[in-house]
């Protein structure tokens, strides 16, 4: 067994393969990004290295600087992790050839099964059912679309090397396939250096399951069960499962053996998992395989008892699989989210910036939490948005989703936006709870998952007072002149504190101060009585004799107050600025969602533009987000270029709508 490895990733994946080195006695090196530097994942390796700036192509894709760090330290074997080179044959070669050993399979099993189109080849002789398509060389764009019309509509364009949804477009009919091709290829160029892509059937509504197998040097293959992926935005799984439920367990051989069988067609080594879509009554067809461990690799750890990182270093090692197919057996279920720094209700827009709060629930029976933050760290533009995976694990799928919506019942985060609710609405669901999910899960009950604004109350506008009166409190209560609550010798007179709700309302809210951090507070003609104390980014307290614990997101423009009884969103309101701004009267420009990097400009100044039009392309968080026309109008400025970095609110482009435009 290795006594050093260096781990090749950041984030919770790297700090769960060092938790796994620790109990074995395992010391970890871990490399890192100007961006990383006080990651957790940096302080919790034996040593680290510094490997470059803040983009992934100039750090943690860097196979030299990889292998020099790795070199300098003494690390004997070398673990990617999943995404950025861990399934880079480049990179496991030039391990091979470093004399440091690739903690994963062989150069040939990666390039014959990461390109989608050359395993599908491979998967046909294996006799693995394959869907109908087209995945050749020719890459011409006229005759992709006649292979997509002889396919029929509708069809998927995927990227050859892709994952994880990134270059992958749905074309519903003829006149969409050149636009969605270009997006798709130019989404694939960046996230994989590879625009190349297939063609392929879609099934309307299919499940997405996939199979964890594993095999060694010398012979043996296994298949640790299925896990269901079904739950998906954007192609990129939200919930997984294991085992499947509402599943077959002739079924299940079927689909293991099967994977069993497309690992063994590539003599495949280490941790992999087979992916199938299902489609009920018709079959499984294979979809792809990834050649590295999976971010819903918890799932199937819970159900089997294994360590799959522990297992992956023994195989590395040259070692027999610990288990045979005959030892391994399905106890319980478990059930895994992902926790994001994003906003679903507004199209997933992903967040950055200070977690001032990070509260995770790592108390819980038969909960596991995997992460690489803490309180205090830094979101940035530069990586993933994930932030967690909250998992759960229970005797029967109805525990371990009872306890799993627990969880994120206790979870707290303060700062970017995450999407708690979204998941327990999901997880939540009657039609989930039931183990009926295929990928159009969100789709078809978009009206329970995603929340409209709660309605402003009066209680809500007296929390957000109070939690402003307690960031600022009185100087010096011992110097009348120095008090800050409206004291005076008739009794304390009331703070006016000035809360905007959206762009058009304002709350003024009255706020008298009385004795042991009580107020009286008055919004919306209702007074409460508060009683509160304020903690950083909590704020605990009781309205009208109602105990209440409210997370508050400060960026010192707007407060964001979460609980169990709502969300509420209010600016810090000036009255100048708001009389300055109306009597400008500007139209204003078209500013961007969120910090990233421009990648298309389709627009020119001076020409006139109908609603909708697409006029700039950002990525962020390897996402593109389309910048579009909000009416009829003009382009009077496009004030970046191709190539250039943006913070988030930056005017991009300044547009004016033309008379009468909506």
């Amino acid at each position: 067994m290795f006594t050093k490895i260096l781990i090749a990733n950041r984030g919770e994946i790297a700090c769960r393969v060092m938790s796994t080195c620790r109990k074995l006695g395992i010391k970890t090196v871990a490399v890192y990004s100007d961006a990383d530097k006080d990651a957790m994942h940096v302080h919790m390796a034996d040593e680290a290295v510094h490997i470059g700036g803040a983009q992934a192509a100039d750090s943690y894709l860097k196979v030299d600087a990889i292998l020099d760090a790795a070199k300098r330290t003494g690390a004997q074997a070398i673990h990617p992790g999943y995404g950025f080179l861990s399934e880079n044959a480049g990179f496991a070669k030039a391990c091979k050839k470093a004399g440091v050993v690739f903690i994963g399979p062989s150069e040939q099993a990666i390039i014959d099964m990461g390109s989608k189109s050359g395993a599908k080849a491979i998967m046909e002789k294996a006799k693995v059912p394959t869907l109908p398509g087209y995945h050749g060389e020719n890459q011409d764009a006229d005759f992709l679309k006649k292979q997509a019309d002889k396919i029929g509509y509708p069809v998927l364009i995927k990227a050859v090397s892709g994952g994880g949804g990134r270059g992958m477009r749905r074309v519903n009919t003829p006149s969409e396939f050149a636009e969605a091709l270009a997006s798709a290829q130019r989404e694939a160029k960046a996230s994989f250096s590879d625009d190349r892509v297939l063609i392929e059937k879609l099934l309307e509504e299919p499940r997405h399951v996939e199979v964890q197998v594993f095999a060694d040097s010398h012979g043996n293959a296994v298949y640790l069960f299925e896990r269901d992926c079904s739950v998906q935005r954007r192609n990129q799984k939200v919930v997984e499962e294991a085992p499947a439920p509402n599943f077959d367990p002739k079924l299940r051989k079927q689909m293991g053996e099967a994977a069993v069988a497309a690992a063994k067609a590539v003599g495949y080594e280490g941790a992999g998992t087979v992916e199938f879509l299902f489609d009920g009554d018709k079959g499984f067809y294979f979809m792809e395989m990834n050649t590295r461990l999976q971010v819903e690799h918890p799932v199937t750890e819970l159900i089997t008892g294994t360590d799959l990182v522990h297992w992956q270093l023994i195989v590395a090692a040259g070692g027999k699989l610990p288990k045979t197919q005959d030892e391994l057996a399905i106890g319980g279920h478990a059930v895994e989210v992902r926790l994001y720094a994003e906003d679903p209700d507004k199209n997933y827009l992903p967040g950055t910036g200070l977690l001032q709060l990070f509260d995770l629930p790592t108390d819980l029976e038969g909960v596991r939490i995997d992460t690489g933050f803490k309180t205090g760290d830094t979101v940035t533009p530069y990586y993933d948005a994930m932030l967690a995976k909250i998992i759960a694990w229970g005797p029967d799928r109805k525990t371990a989703i009872q306890r799993l919506l627990g969880a994120l019942a206790r979870t707290r985060v303060a700062g970017p936006k995450v999407n708690t609710r979204f998941l327990s609405a999901i997880c939540g669901h009657p039609a989930f709870i039931a183990g009926e999910v295929n990928t159009k899960f969100i789709d078809t009950h978009a009206g329970a998952l995603f929340h409209k604004p709660s309605a402003v109350t009066s209680t809500a506008l007296a929390l957000a007072a109070v939690a402003e009166l307690l960031e600022n409190p009185a100087a010096d209560v011992r110097d009348p002149w120095g008090m800050t609550n409206g004291w005076r010798l008739w009794g304390n007179a009331p703070r006016m504190v000035r809360l905007g709700e959206g762009e058009d309302t304002l709350h003024t809210v009255a706020v008298q101060v009385l004795e042991n951090n009580t107020y009286k507070v008055t919004a919306l003609g209702q007074s409460h009585f508060v009683s509160a104390t304020r903690a950083g980014a909590l704020l605990t307290a009781t309205v009208d004799g109602q105990s209440l614990t409210v997370t508050l997101s400060d960026d010192g423009e707007t407060l964001r107050l979460e609980s169990a009884a709502g969300e509420w969103v209010f600016t810090r309101r000036d009255l100048l600025a708001d009389a300055e701004a109306a009597a400008e009267g500007a139209i204003g420009g078209l500013n961007a969602p969120t910090p990233g990097m421009v990648i298309k400009v389709n627009a020119k100044v001076g020409t006139k533009v109908v609603k909708g039009t697409g006029l700039m392309v950002l990525e962020a968080m390897k996402t593109e987000h389309h910048i579009i026309a909000p009416a009829d109008g003009v382009i009077d400025a496009i004030n970046f270029a191709v190539g250039d970095h943006v913070e988030k609110d930056a005017e991009l482009i300044k547009f004016t709508p033309m008379e009468g435009a909506a």
